[in-house]
């Protein structure tokens, strides 16, 4: 053809048409820079006829600069693209965007300096020079990655550069990964883990699309087992690749995944420096020959790069809402792997200890493969769990733990275990006030409180991320020394632990304290090493974490997630509270949990003291179904918002007296978002409830696509909501 369609990577521009210069030959999937008035853009040549739009006159058509030397975007990938955009109302340039995410990695062949020791001695020795030195035997890195294995200034090692102790080389920035050796180490598997092994194994040697639902409570050996299907893939020269829902995680998946392979993975996640995440993207779209990527970790946006032989997907904890985007094209990444997986026909793996109720929905009709770890791996025994009614157990005025919990800590330090506390809040104090004339510290930005942060000592928003110094009297009164902290936060318990017991060695875990792969490090040699007696964190810890002398797990407020407008309250309470009682007891020594509730009487807390999930996901399941939600029926939510809380709110009704009236769809709003300022924008929301018949992808298209809005109005489209603010 002597014509192309691109897509190009601004949502604005819409699909654009170009000749091809003479000699040029081009794929669909291609890479290319095109001219677009007086500067260039990338774009994929697309498929013929896939691309709405009329033909440009060919007399009109001006041609394509050049093909970026990359791997064309596969037939699958090009699907998936289509397919997303379809599904969450969102545009082509945008999904598109996801998969062309490291723009490092469409330049050539690059070169980068990184130093190591020339066996040379400094002019004088100094004990800093003299540590680095040591520290860096057998290193080779960039300056700043090798400060911080030495322990030292940047500046002290470029004063050894300058004395030629420390060497510059010139390495390419696309160097092979090591191969990854599925036969470096054999696990002893136990009857059922080596039973559900070995048909994941035979879904691989097979090549077809099969989803499957790896349900084991916790301690099962999930991991371990889905590790045997990861290697028949690299055996058979595919690539895999393994979804994690938190960066946090990924220290721990690597530890394990290099015991059992003999090198770390390839990672992919939005920590990564500009140079790592070009060698990752090039590697995997080369494929597993010659160094490239075999097995891949990743955060959801990896699910969109451009594998070139995909054998296997692994979705970890495949329940987890921060698989849900909430922002930008907002899709779900456990949906959408298993879309990937069926484009590419392949087996993906859905692997949890509490399943979201969808995912069981889909397995108990059969459209999902259900394999079950019902046991816990070694003879570990599930932890004993117990209800303390905090209408009965009162803690002590200004304290947040029961009588009960007190003792159970107690009894754990004096035998040498470790325990955990867990709430799902970060900072000291979610709400700041002057005892004095009552004001209340508001973030600017948004409708949400100031949360106290007493470590870093500061006032912090956690939905736009404003921070601030604490001020040393009132804004309001000028009163001084006049303000409280109200309610607890993971700090605030904290704090209690170590007065009530000042021997004990006690550590925060929330996104705050362990927000890179090095602290999360730092931290889990520390609690492996039985250098921290209490762990005190937020639902960071409530998967992935194996510390086998954990014995004792106290859940603070367990009513906490049930409050507000969440339409998944109880659902994510489950899971949330079943997780982190399976981190007690893993090892040999039995575990306990202790679940601190004002309700214990709720469906859900009932549920969770008797270990009973079956009829909690029963129960579930049929308030859905008389409520005709997810999975009987669809949501959808639409969000307007404005810097002027007038024209959010004129657009708003302007849009609801368009709405459709449909038989199979109902339409609430529109009304404030429970978040109704958000990052200096003010917030309508429409809650759309769909029945299965209904094609709401194409109603809210041409509802919301028929309107015209005020250019300061933005229009989001949310299919499948998990966040209801």
């Amino acid at each position: 053809m002597n014509r192309v369609r691109l897509l190009v990577l601004n949502a604005a521009l819409g699909p654009l048409d170009y000749k091809l210069a003479e000699g040029m030959a081009v794929a669909p999937g291609s890479v290319v820079v095109a001219p677009l008035g007086p500067r260039t853009v990338t774009g994929i040549v697309w498929d013929e006829g896939r691309l709405p739009g009329k033909q440009v006159d060919a007399s009109k058509l001006r041609a394509l600069r050049e093909i970026i030397p990359v791997p064309p975007i596969s037939k699958p990938l090009r699907r998936l693209i289509e397919w997303t955009a379809d599904y969450y109302c969102a545009p082509l340039a945008s999904v598109a965007r996801m998969v062309l995410s490291s723009g490092g990695a469409l330049g050539g062949p690059a070169t980068m300096t990184e130093y190591r020791l020339s066996g040379g001695v400094p002019e004088r020795m100094t004990p800093q020079r003299a540590a680095a030195i040591e520290a860096l035997d057998g290193e080779q890195g960039t300056i700043r990655e090798l400060a911080g294995i030495a322990g030292v200034s940047e500046g002290v090692l470029r004063g050894l550069v300058n004395q030629g102790v420390i060497e510059p080389v010139t390495v390419a920035i696309d160097r092979p990964y090591p191969p990854a050796d599925p036969d470096f180490h054999q696990p002893a598997l136990s009857p059922d883990q080596m039973a559900v092994a070995k048909r994941l194994v035979q879904a691989v040697e097979e090549q077809t699309f099969e989803p499957f639902l790896l349900d084991g409570v916790t301690g099962s050996g999930k991991t371990e087992t889905y590790f045997e299907p990861i290697a028949a893939a690299v055996r058979f020269g595919r690539q895999v690749l393994v979804l994690l829902p938190e960066i946090a995680l990924t220290e721990n998946f690597l530890h394990r995944f290099e015991q059992r392979f003999g090198t770390p993975p390839v990672l992919w996640h939005s920590s990564l420096k500009s140079t790592e995440r070009r060698r990752a993207w090039r590697a995997i779209s080369e494929g597993p020959k010659n160094g490239g990527a075999q097995v891949i970790v990743g955060a959801r946006s990896a699910l969109f790069l451009p594998y070139a032989k995909l054998g296997l997907i692994v979705v970890d904890e495949a329940h987890e809402i921060s698989f849900k985007q909430d922002d930008g094209v907002r899709y779900n990444a456990r949906d959408v792997s298993v879309m990937r997986a069926r484009f590419e026909g392949i087996p993906v793996v859905l692997a949890s200890a509490t399943p979201a109720l969808e995912s069981l929905h889909m397995a108990d009709i059969g459209t999902y493969t259900k394999l079950e770890l019902p046991s816990r791996f070694g003879g570990a025994e599930l932890p004993d769990i117990k209800l303390v009614d905090l209408t009965k157990e009162k803690p002590a005025h200004g304290r947040w733990l029961s009588a009960p919990l007190i003792e159970g800590l107690e009894a754990r330090l004096a035998a040498g275990e470790q325990s955990l506390l867990f709430l799902n809040r970060r900072g000291y104090a979610p709400l700041t006030l002057c005892r004095n004339c009552g004001h209340r510290f508001q973030c600017p930005n948004c409708s949400a409180w100031l949360v106290e942060h007493r470590l870093s000592a500061r006032l912090a928003c956690h939905h736009c991320g404003l921070e601030t110094q604490p001020p040393e009297t009132c804004p309001e009164c000028g009163e001084g020394d006049c303000l409280v902290a109200c309610g607890p936060g993971v700090e605030r318990i904290a704090d209690e632990v170590a007065e009530l017991f000042p021997e004990a060695r006690v550590a925060v875990a929330t996104s705050d304290t362990l927000g890179s792969p090095e602290r999360a490090a730092e931290f889990i040699a520390q609690a492996e090493a039985k250098a921290i007696d209490v762990i005190v964190g937020t639902q960071l810890v409530t998967k992935g974490f194996h510390f086998p002398e954990l014995t004792l797990v106290g859940v603070v407020d367990a009513d906490l997630g049930l409050e507000g407008g969440d339409l998944r309250a109880a659902e994510r309470t489950y899971q949330q509270v079943a997780q982190v009682a399976g981190r007690a007891g893993r090892g040999e020594k039995p575990g306990e949990v202790l679940i601190q509730t004002r309700h214990p009487e709720a469906p859900v807390i009932a549920a969770l003291a008797n270990g009973d999930r079956d009829a909690f996901y029963e129960a579930e399941t049929e308030a859905r179904r008389d409520a005709g939600a997810p999975p009987f029926g669809r949501w959808a939510a639409i969000i307007l918002s404005s810097e002027d809380e007038k024209e959010a709110r004129e657009a708003a009704v302007r849009l609801g007296d368009a709405r459709p009236h449909l038989d199979d769809l109902y339409i609430l709003g529109p009304a404030p978002a429970p978040l109704s300022l958000l990052r200096g924008r003010y917030r309508y929301r429409f809650l759309v409830n769909a029945r299965r018949s209904a094609n709401l992808q194409q109603v809210l298209n041409h509802w919301v696509g028929g309107q015209d809005f005020a250019p300061g109005v933005r229009v989001g489209i949310d299919i499948d909501p998990y966040s209801f603010v």
